[in-house]
């Protein structure tokens, strides 16, 4: 089986509420570049990719180039077993991880079909039937993020994110963080995050504030160091985003002995082969995950529902099901949480079929 054509497309992505973050950051509308593969065995394998502004150094606008100077490596090549054809992309074109991790999933799509079998069967097999999800809250006023809460809770979901930081005001954080916490009762797992916004002196005063409260915390500050500070003074769990994107971070982050929770993100990482290694070193050393992305439709939440459903139950916090947080849909057979848990198709490869007149015309073709 050959590579014969490669596409991409452009979706612009609407958020169902604006997210407002830690130091101005804000997210409600992103492009979506989706990655299409087609084979001369008449198999299409989908892969997808979505920066996030101000998130890490990611540009969707950035994809399209990456992957032209790619084309002449990848037509004509075998897509069975992604990481050979992924390690020659390397060494063609150093860096550009969230480029590559469209390609890398479409890749897998494609080994997986070929195979006949759904992806988490060449990811470890399945462990779980599906995966418990998260519901992350924008950064508001604290009664309106307590609603958030108590809907979210209503649907079934039992774990919750709530963005702090946006005003610069540690008060409101913690009448924020304490509202989300009221609302839902005291089981259910409640975590802050500041998206690397907050000053070491910041993220210690609202921890301490916070008094008894079981609360975790979420990349506080932009730097490891920093965090393994906040971590080591309050001791309260914590989980790293942002400063964990590759497998020497990973280990420094062990090493600091900050890393309770590590969000295993695709593009971040590289796609699912980069994800999968990254994945494999936390259960060495018995790191919680939560496995997700920085932004996307289905067919990234595809490919992370099926690497989450891989990954053993006691190291998965949670999945996300970030199709679940914009419009539109790209892939109506996409799966969609029921009861706060996601689960992946049956069908051979992710198990999507996006829809093409929500793609749109590509925006460039490699043949």
């Amino acid at each position: 089986m050959k590579i014969t054509r490669i596409s991409l497309h452009v979706v612009p992505l609407t958020s169902h509420a604006t997210y407002y973050m830690s130091d101005g950051k804000t997210c409600d509308r992103v492009e979506s570049v989706v990655l299409r593969l087609d084979t001369d065995a008449g198999l299409t394998g989908w892969g997808e990719v979505c920066p996030t502004p101000r998130y890490l150094p990611a540009y969707a606008r950035g994809v399209a180039p990456a992957i032209e100077e790619l084309a002449p490596l990848l037509l004509g090549a075998d897509p069975v077993g992604p990481e050979a054809l992924l390690g020659r992309c390397d060494a063609a074109l150093r860096g550009h991880p969230y480029a590559k991790s469209a390609l890398d999933i479409a890749l897998w799509d494609l080994t997986a079909k070929a195979a006949g079998l759904p992806l988490y069967r060449l990811l470890g097999g399945r462990r779980m039937e599906s995966a418990p999800l998260y519901h992350s809250i924008t950064c508001v006023a604290p009664a309106e993020m307590a609603a958030i809460a108590e809907a979210a809770y209503a649907e079934g979901i039992r774990q919750f994110q709530a963005k702090v930081g946006a005003d610069d005001d540690w008060q409101a954080d913690v009448a924020r963080i304490r509202a989300v916490r009221e609302a839902v009762g005291p089981e259910p797992l409640v975590y802050a995050d500041w998206n690397g916004g907050a000053s070491k002196l910041s993220a210690l005063r609202i921890a301490r504030a916070l008094g008894d409260l079981d609360v975790m915390l979420e990349q506080p500050c932009d730097s490891l160091e920093a965090c393994a500070e906040v971590r080591r003074v309050t001791a309260r769990a914590m989980k790293l985003d942002e400063c964990v994107h590759d497998e020497e971070s990973l280990l420094k982050a062990q090493a600091l002995g900050c890393a309770d929770v590590v969000a295993v993100k695709l593009s971040k990482f590289g796609g699912l082969s980069a994800a999968r290694r990254a994945r494999d070193l936390c259960l060495h050393f018995e790191i919680m995950m939560v496995v997700e992305d920085t932004w996307g439709s289905d067919i990234t939440t595809a490919a992370l529902a099926h690497l989450a459903v891989a990954t053993p139950p006691r190291y998965l916090l949670n999945a996300c099901d970030l199709s679940g947080y914009v419009a539109p849909r790209i892939a109506p057979d996409g799966p969609a949480r029921a009861g706060g848990r996601l689960a992946p198709a049956e069908r051979p490869g992710l198990g999507v079929t996006p829809d093409e007149a929500v793609l749109g015309a590509a925006v460039a073709v490699y043949r």
